[in-house]
Formats: C-alpha cells, sequence, structure tokens
C-alpha cells in the first residue's frame, strides 16, 4: 500500500499502474496540487510486521464489490508450493520474515529517493493464555529472537545508505489489539488484564541491555 501515499509525495500523480485498475474511482490533482504534493513531508513512517506472496487475478473482481483490496488484482497468500514464507505467530496474518524488511527498506529507497525513514511498528504476539503461570508467560525468548533478526536487517539496511532514523518495537506493554482485542500479546512488558499490574518480559530485559550497549 506504500505506492498509494508515496507516489503523489514524489511524483505528484498516483502510478499509472493504479490510474489503469482504479479508473474514473481515483482522483485526479490540478497541476497546482501535484506541485504541492510533490515533497509535502518530513518523514516517511514503516510499519512492519510480516510479509506475503502475492499473485496475479486472472478474472477481473466483481464491478459491484470493487474496493481498495480488489483494485490491485491479485490474490495474497502465506505459502508457495506449499511452504509458508515463515513461522506463523498468534495472529493468523502474521508470518515471521526477517528478510522483509531489509526488501522493503530497500525498495523505499530506491523507489522513493531516498526518504528519511521512520520504523513506526515492529513486533511478534503470542496468544493470551490466562491459564499459563505468569513465570513462564515471561519468558518470550522467540519474541528475542523477532527482534534480534530484525535488527540485524535494519542494520544492514542503514549500512547500506538507507536513512533509518529512528526504530520503535510494537509494543511496550500487552494492549488491546484492534480485532484481536485481548486475544493476543505483542508487549514486551506483561500486563494482569484482572489487576492492570505490569511485569517486565525476558524481552524487556533484553532491549535495555541491546540499548545500552
Amino acid at each position: 500500500m506504500c505506492y498509494r501515499f508515496m507516489n503523489p509525495l514524489v511524483y505528484g500523480d498516483y502510478p499509472a499502474s493504479m490510474r489503469i485498475l482504479v479508473r474514473d474511482r481515483l482522483p485526479k490533482f490540478t497541476p497546482k496540487q501535484s506541485k504541492e504534493l510533490i515533497g509535502s513531508y518530513d518523514f516517511l513512517g514503516l510499519n512492519y510486521y510480516t510479509a506475503s506472496y502475492a499473485a496475479h487475478v486472472t478474472t477481473p473482481p466483481n464491478k459491484v464489490n470493487l474496493s481498495y483490496s480488489t483494485d490491485p488484482q491479485v490474490n495474497v497468500t502465506a505459502s508457495r508450493n506449499g511452504k509458508l514464507i515463515g513461522a506463523q505467530a498468534a495472529s493468523s496474518w502474521l508470518h515471521i520474515y526477517p528478510k522483509g524488511i531489509w526488501d522493503l527498506l530497500l525498495y523505499v529507497k530506491t523507489k522513493y529517493k531516498d526518504p528519511i525513514i521512520y520504523i513506526t511498528e515492529n513486533g511478534v504476539d503470542d496468544v493470551n493464555n490466562p491459564t499459563l503461570p505468569l513465570k513462564q508467560a515471561l519468558q518470550d525468548s522467540f519474541r528475542i529472537r523477532y527482534y534480534y533478526q530484525h535488527l540485524q536487517y535494519v542494520r544492514k539496511a542503514i549500512k547500506n545508505g538507507v536513512r533509518v532514523m529512528a526504530y520503535y518495537g510494537w509494543a511496550i506493554i500487552d494492549n488491546f489489539e484492534w480485532s484481536s482485542g485481548y486475544s493476543v500479546h505483542f508487549g514486551i512488558n506483561y500486563v494482569d488484564y484482572s489487576t492492570l499490574k505490569r511485569f517486565r518480559k525476558l524481552s524487556s530485559y533484553w532491549f535495555e541491555r541491546f540499548l545500552r550497549k
């Protein structure tokens, strides 16, 4: 979805492919609007959690049900030839693919004239299991591995000239996660929802050591 916003901000118009697919449902910019759009941002905020495969849809979408999700005319899937792109986390949409953040950062640098980038969200979830003993719930070594692998690729991208100026993990504490509600945990700090007490997870201590180095 990045191109839907960045193309106008960098080039003054939507991509040609988007104009072809969306047609008259897509607004047109006046020359003045186009000129004002170009460069009208300070930095690009990127959220990265997962990656997917995309395959072209040979049958055009039903014109009655056209939407932003059908406009690209692709099938998005987490597997190819029966193999997942990465291990599935608690959420069905989240498959762990650390290299994807490197691919995204390099693509944005090349495609959109080397913008300043803030990674505004990056994280992985586990299931909120109220029956799990607290001590066990705090042992989130899988989350440490997720952050370590993704940060390695961020570091590699920076060394290749990508202007990443900030990185924010998601999230500081377990919280309400949109359609998932309280059924999953993304936090590096555990929240007991019955008492609202906070407890540091293993990943919280890891982040502290990482930032002190």
